[in-house]
């Protein structure tokens, strides 16, 4: 095939991919953006473009997308929250943001109804405001409900499994899915869900005293405050804990605090942070896990696993 050839290959195949991507988003309520950069859509600013960025104006807008991709076999991929690192050629196909899907519910029985992109910071606002106990743990965690869910998300005083009752999922062919909690096997940063995309959650809580809620709140935020970087954008915990032991230990322990590539840096406040000082790149990110594993496991002996989450073209 000659130099002219293969141009007028590749042109053809980009003009056949806009077209399924724009048969893919046709009719849709919600908001559209083609080639959208993604690093505002996760808590460490960083991240390429999507193809096509998509917020569905409601769990209807999700199920029409998600129908209209597959019969036009584009793969399909939900941003937001934390512990998410895209690399900076970004992500191709379809890209969902649910931050439309934000509607909250009571239910008899202690228990809320959140849609998918309902901040948990907004979901335990409303619990408290309603006197029920049982999200005090993810105090601090600006994820959504549906990533808490996705990730398993937890700190020292709990994980979401503690409270998921079940969860609604659209299926990669369009269906809607109600599952219950026992059904979803709830690990260590993980939750292995039926395929497609978590867009309402029923969560169990218990009836308690508003003030001893906000006390155990404020307390533990205060802690967080004080032992990690939250003023400073990340993703999170960098990598799992090892058995009896803390990934940010065993990193401060390898003399890695404030260790750098370019703007991304080992927190000096909690080592297993990686914290973007403004102008951080997956790049520069990699390089620095990279560099941490490597000296940690030649000076400690320990091999760290990422809980960080990658995704994208690098």
């Amino acid at each position: 095939m000659t130099r002219r050839s293969r141009k007028h290959a590749t042109r053809g195949r980009r003009t056949s991919t806009q077209r399924r991507l724009r048969a893919a988003v046709a009719g849709l309520r919600g908001a559209v953006h083609f080639h959208a950069p993604l690093k505002e859509y996760t808590s460490f600013h960083i991240g390429g473009p999507a193809d096509v960025l998509v917020e569905p104006a409601d769990v209807e807008d999700v199920v029409r997308l998600v129908t209209q991709a597959h019969a036009q076999k584009l793969p399909i991929f939900v941003v937001g929250g934390t512990n998410l690192l895209i690399r900076d050629k970004g992500i191709r196909g379809v890209v969902v943001s649910l931050a439309k899907l934000r509607a909250i519910k009571e239910e008899p029985g202690s228990v809320l109804y959140a849609e998918g992109g309902v901040g948990m910071p907004t979901l335990i606002g409303y619990a408290i405001r309603r006197s029920l106990a049982g999200l005090e743990w993810a105090a601090g965690i600006p994820g959504t409900v549906a990533g808490c869910v996705v990730m398993n998300a937890g700190t020292r005083l709990g994980e979401m499994k503690d409270s998921v009752k079940a969860v609604r999922i659209v299926t990669p062919t369009g269906a809607l899915l109600d599952c219950p909690a026992r059904e979803i096997e709830f690990t260590y940063r993980r939750a292995t869900l039926p395929p497609g995309i978590v867009v309402g959650v029923w969560l169990q809580l218990k009836p308690g005293v508003r003030s001893e809620i906000e006390k155990v709140l404020k307390n533990y935020l205060y802690y967080r405050r004080d032992t990690q970087p939250l003023t400073l954008p990340s993703a999170g915990c960098v990598f799992k804990n090892p058995p009896n032991d803390s990934a940010g230990r065993v990193v401060e322990a390898a003399g890695l605090k404030g260790a750098h590539v370019g703007d991304a840096q080992v927190s000096d406040k909690h080592a297993n942070f990686i914290v973007n000082q403004g102008n951080a790149t997956a790049k520069d990110v990699l390089a620095l896990i990279k560099k941490v594993r490597a000296q940690v496991a030649r000076k400690t002996g320990v091999k760290l696993e990422l809980e960080l989450k990658l995704v994208g073209q690098a």
